[in-house]
């Protein structure tokens, strides 16, 4: 049977007793002169902003079950049909649309992608419950780090055709129908698959911690589609290229299980990462900056960065800048600051929220339906599992039943554990929905949807 850690022994791993290449003594900036190198991360704003994707670490309640009738699939569609169906609370803290109707904005995150193959954090089979020594990369440590980066990449080199081949799922295609019957405004998702723009691009979607289909070079700001930066990274790395087309033949990758991608020596994680306990990531090498190679920009001190490269080409720890980066939100990165305002704007234009596969560990997302409580906005959550501060949500509902109260309506809030992928599709159906086909995606002869100038297949375009 086909064993990583075996491969890396016998190939990648003569690399470690091999000597690094050396490093130039000095370097040279764009005019000839001779620079000394310091810390990239010295270069980098690290102003702290209020507003930061860090993940909750507490233990998480079991799931809240509102109202009592949906503990199954049929009650949880009955509860959430009279939920996006009701008119604007009284209790709402801001006026409704001005015609009076309803707005829903829906907020998601990692369980609505399981369907398509792709691991979530805190689920049945997520990361965190598998792995448990998972601990994702943190942004400073992303930029400040070279062994850091060779790590990241060395794992998402590998762990970006199975994102790569991945599709919007029954649960995506039923936000599309939702949006198309005006049920739902506008979506919010923590999401950086792209499925959502990919699944119903005429729906307004906001993508809170970036995605995944584009770098963007931390200095001078250039993005990079992903699958150019793929082939470099496969022509800079050809064992590890070799590795890949080896770990895809035997399956290792293309299994949606993840027992059985654990039995073939892999743990797989999140936003296309890979780990190989035995891999040699110091060996690994990425590209710099394309942009910043021709024309090094200057540092927030005035003087012109030095960008330089091996004679293949990767990325020389003699630069002070020409580092790319995921256009995500890492762990511990603030979230642009448009984009949290459009992410409160969309809040605040809604009468209502819809939370869909998502735990809210993450405080981006859960001071958003924060937000949407202290507005009086009526919640309704799917999730498989417990959610963050869900008691302090539903607090009104919970108390409705005791002394003598009835139990609160389903069009006060919603409350159920249940999959998206199964769930959403049955909700289009009770609200006289008819499901569309498949997403549009590239054939044998090139043609593909679009995401926003991207290509179904994450190609800037």
């Amino acid at each position: 049977m086909f064993s990583p850690g075996r491969y890396f022994d016998e190939v990648i791993g003569q690399a470690r007793r091999s000597p690094p290449p050396p490093t130039p003594a000095s370097t040279h900036d764009s005019h000839g002169h001779d620079s000394f190198r310091t810390d990239p991360a010295s270069d980098v704003s690290s102003m702290q902003k209020p507003f930061m994707r860090i993940p909750y670490t507490g233990p998480l309640p079991p799931p809240i079950i509102i109202p009592r009738t949906a503990n199954t699939p049929s009650g949880a569609v009955s509860a959430l049909h009279a939920f996006l169906s009701a008119p604007p609370s009284p209790h709402l803290r801001h006026p409704p649309a001005p015609d009076g109707s309803s707005q829903t904005v829906l907020l998601t995150g990692a369980g609505i992608s399981v369907a398509s193959g792709l691991a979530d954090y805190r689920g049945a089979a997520g990361t965190y419950t598998l792995n448990k020594t998972y601990r994702p990369i943190y942004y400073n440590e992303f930029i400040s780090s070279h062994e850091a980066r060779k790590r990241y990449w060395a794992r998402s080199f590998l762990g970006w055709t199975n994102l790569h081949r991945a599709r919007p799922n029954a649960g995506h295609m039923a936000v599309k129908r939702l949006g198309e019957m005006g049920t739902i405004q506008s979506v919010i998702t923590q999401n950086v698959d792209s499925f959502h723009p990919l699944a119903h691009p005429a729906l307004p979607t906001l993508e809170l911690h970036g995605y995944l289909r584009t770098l963007v070079c931390i200095n001078c700001h250039t993005p990079l589609p992903r699958s150019t930066f793929q082939a470099s990274l496969a022509a800079l790395n050809p064992t590890w290229s070799t590795f890949l087309s080896t770990l895809l033949s035997s399956g290792a990758l293309t299994t949606e299980n993840p027992s059985e991608r654990l039995a073939k020596g892999l743990k797989t994680n999140p936003d296309g990462d890979v780990d190989l306990p035995s891999a040699p990531y110091p060996t690994f090498r990425y590209p710099a900056c394309p942009a910043c190679l021709q024309n090094p920009p200057l540092l927030p001190s005035g003087a012109r960065a030095t960008v330089t490269v091996d004679p293949d080409g990767a990325w020389s720890p003699s630069s002070t800048a020409g580092i790319l980066k995921p256009a995500v939100v890492m762990f511990g990165e603030s979230i642009a600051p448009g984009v949290k305002t459009a992410a409160e704007h969309a809040i605040d234009a809604a009468s209502r929220i819809l939370v869909v596969g998502t735990s809210l560990a993450t405080y981006s997302a859960w001071r958003l339906v924060k937000r949407a409580t202290e507005r009086g906005m009526p919640i309704a959550i799917v999730n498989l599992g417990g959610v963050r501060g869900e008691e302090a949500f539903f607090k009104k509902d919970m108390d409705a039943g005791k002394g003598g109260e009835a139990e609160a309506e389903a069009e006060d809030g919603v409350r159920c554990s249940e999959r998206a992928d199964t769930l959403l599709p049955l909700l289009v159906k009770r609200m006289g929905g008819v499901m569309s086909g498949g997403v549009g995606v590239e054939d044998e002869k090139g043609g593909g949807a679009r995401v926003g100038g991207v290509s179904a297949l994450g190609r800037m375009e």
